[in-house]
């Protein structure tokens, strides 16, 4: 970037001391934050015909004065002055509040243009903006930028517009000249000017569709390059496959890999073999065989004298994952052990002395995992279950115990492609988007709450069967007493309801993780055959005896929340149930729980969902793994995100990129972002 536009916003003349702080508060210190501050939204004052209009739309257009205009005062200081304007066929009233100083400006067959928010069944106009006579000279569309304290968006145009007339000769080109040429797009210092100037409708689409593809693109490239040179850096340790063996497991588990798993393992071998180091996401709906997938590459590992670790989020995961691994490799001569803190004693310090021998080849366990004490002998392959779980810090002590080992993140939570692109850029991705054969479709019904005594006669039917059930409460963030509450209120009224039939048992946010983990495990053993919980019941969880999941209050969750607590049934051979409770007042609302009866696939839900919620909310506020972009929407312009990818993946992987003069301004652009440091890049 030019020295030009790294000056500090002051060089602008009337920004004092105190403009410049109040600009810096908005996150602009130099006149290129100035240029690169948009707008985020724009007032339309293009004519419109109002049959054509909207309710609650805004609009503009022009009339004729019809009515003299009629003011009223109410409370201190207030007004509200009417009057009529005929607007071709219609005679609209328009209404304006304090601005009694129109009464007498306003004249009978005068020429007006308002603009204001349209009430269709009152045919009125709440007016924002009035021009006497026509807008003819003015611009159809003006940018509004989000402002602070005293500036006004008035003199924020006028910045801008002095930032361009002194400063817009050095605006360069980001995107490289054969890509602009490809999709036919503005070059920037056009872009960035149409941004904040809109000539009409056109011009400013065409200035957004660029700017779109330059951000994705921007972004795409230090995600790719971030990639590559980690890949450069992490070099791994190529693993020897043993296939005559690892052919000799496939063919004894008790059910055919399905051919996404089948694609999986490919791509998890390819890395295995590789002198990189592998960093892949593994994504995988519940139930669709993410376990069996961890198990090959952990054994393929094994056979070439490499231990693996295996760390979940808690202890009853833990044991489960650890007696399925144990199962499915019983016939061969890997050893799997178990470390949580329950494992204690004795016991612990024999498991810790076998790791570090060497004799244990594959160890399963929760954050004990990470502890000075765990020492391996020779960790080479590393898999974390639910990673979001995980810190990115306890992440990487796991790491360091081995020498260079290959990583694997694996989660049920379907991620839209969209996301998973973004988010998880620097990590390669590989989705299970099958399910075994013969795995029987949970089927999912929507109920008013005035069917809630259906609902409790439907769970008896499935108890006399000897199965089990969940109910679950939402929690709300705003009240954990009023969660709370309900879940004791249901506990009751539930225990009262199946007294002599059923043992009902409750789990809340205020129970520590052991009492958790007993609750858990008693509902796993079936001593407990109804569970209340407040909290998400934790993903992964096998009881294959619960055939129902009832859903309380199941507008108040999202999308993808709904399709994980659906998971927790239908892991057995049993037909299984879920059952969303519900009257949702929004169309939101509504649209989500008919859309839960229709699919059961994940990844379907997981793109409705981030349509109707957006980025932020998808992964949560706390999560911080989905970028801001100023202009670019990551659901609306999907499309040009993936080719923005496509291009920077083809770019960095070529030696041009690294050496070439026509790509020095991309160079130092991810110097500047802190991607790397052209002095210690070979």
């Amino acid at each position: 970037m030019s020295y030009e536009l790294e000056q500090n916003i002051s060089v602008l003349s009337g920004v004092g001391e105190e403009t410049a702080a109040l600009l810096n508060e908005m996150g602009i210190f130099t006149v290129n934050d100035l240029i690169e501050y948009l707008p985020y939204r724009y007032e339309d004052y293009r004519n419109k015909d109002l049959s054509e209009v909207k309710h609650d739309e805004r609009v503009t257009v022009e009339g004729v004065v019809h009515s003299a205009p009629l003011l009223q005062y109410f409370g201190k200081n207030k007004s509200r002055l009417t009057f009529r304007v005929l607007v071709d066929r219609y005679l609209v009233t328009v209404i304006c509040f304090n601005r009694p100083y129109y009464k007498t400006k306003l004249n009978l067959n005068e020429q007006v243009t308002v603009s204001g928010k349209w009430d269709q069944h009152r045919q009125t106009i709440t007016l924002t903006d009035l021009v006497f006579g026509s807008r003819t000279n003015a611009n159809e569309i003006e940018p509004v930028y989000s402002i602070k304290g005293k500036m006004s968006v008035k003199t924020m145009r006028k910045f801008v517009e002095q930032a361009f007339k002194k400063f817009g000769q050095y605006i360069e080109d980001l995107v490289p000249n054969e890509l602009m040429s490809k999709y036919k797009l503005m070059n920037r210092k056009e872009t960035m000017s149409l941004l904040h100037h809109p000539i009409d409708a056109n011009s400013l689409k065409q200035a957004r569709r660029s700017f779109v593809y330059e951000e994705f693109f921007l972004f795409q490239l230090k995600m790719q390059a971030l990639r590559k040179i980690q890949r450069n850096q992490s070099k791994g340790i190529p693993k020897v496959l043993h296939q005559d063996k690892i052919q000799e497991l496939i063919q004894s588990l008790p059910f055919p890999l399905t051919s996404a798993q089948n694609r999986v393992v490919k791509e998890i071998f390819n890395d295995l073999v590789s002198p990189s180091r592998m960093n892949r996401l593994l994504q995988g709906d519940v139930g669709s065989g993410k376990t069996v997938v961890a198990t090959i590459a952990l054994y393929a590992c094994a056979l070439d004298g490499y231990q693996g670790a295996l760390m979940v989020p808690t202890e009853i995961l833990a044991e489960q994952h650890f007696e399925s691994l144990s199962k499915l490799l019983q016939e061969t001569n890997i050893n799997v052990a178990l470390l949580t803190s329950s494992v204690k004693g004795k016991k612990r310090r024999e498991v810790l002395e076998r790791l570090k021998l060497g004799d244990v080849h594959i160890l399963v366990g929760t954050h004990a995992l990470i502890q000075d004490e765990v020492q391996f002998n020779k960790l080479g392959i590393v898999i974390t279950d639910e990673q979001h779980r995980f810190g990115v810090g306890q992440r990487r002590i796991l790491r360091e115990k081995g020498y260079f080992p290959d990583v694997l993140f694996m989660t049920a939570t379907p991620i839209p492609r969209t996301l998973a692109i973004t988010a998880f850029g620097e990590m390669d991705v590989s989705i299970i988007d099958e399910y075994p054969a013969g795995r029987k479709k949970i089927e999912t019904y929507w109920v008013k709450q005035e069917m809630f005594d259906r609902v409790l006669g439907f769970i008896e039917n499935e108890i006399k069967k000897g199965r089990q059930a969940y109910v679950i409460c939402p929690l709300i963030e705003e009240s954990e007493k009023l969660d709370l509450q309900n879940a004791l209120d249901l506990h009751s009224v539930l225990s009262f309801h199946y007294k002599s039939m059923a043992k009902v048992g409750l789990m809340h946010g205020k129970l520590s993780s052991s009492e958790k983990d007993e609750v858990m495990k008693a509902f796993a053993a079936n001593e407990v055959q109804i569970l209340v919980s407040t909290t998400v019941v934790e993903v992964g969880v096998n009881v294959p005896n619960a055939t129902v999941m009832v859903i309380y209050d199941a507008d108040r969750f999202g999308l993808s929340q709904l399709h994980q607590l659906r998971g927790r049934v239908g892991r057995g051979s049993e037909q299984s149930y879920c059952i969303l409770v519900g009257d949702p007042k929004s169309e939101v609302g509504k649209e989500r729980l008919t859309i839960m009866t229709e699919t059961n696939d994940g990844f379907e839900l997981s793109e409705k969902d981030l349509e109707l919620r957006g980025p932020g909310d998808f992964f949560g506020k706390q999560q911080s793994g989905v970028p801001e972009f100023k202009m670019a929407d990551m659901v609306h312009d999907y499309r040009t995100l993936e080719v923005a990818r496509n291009d920077a993946t083809m770019l960095v992987n070529s030696n041009d990129f690294w050496k070439a003069n026509e790509y020095k301004v991309l160079r130092e652009y991810l110097e500047r972002t802190g991607i790397f440091d052209s002095e210690k890049l070979d």
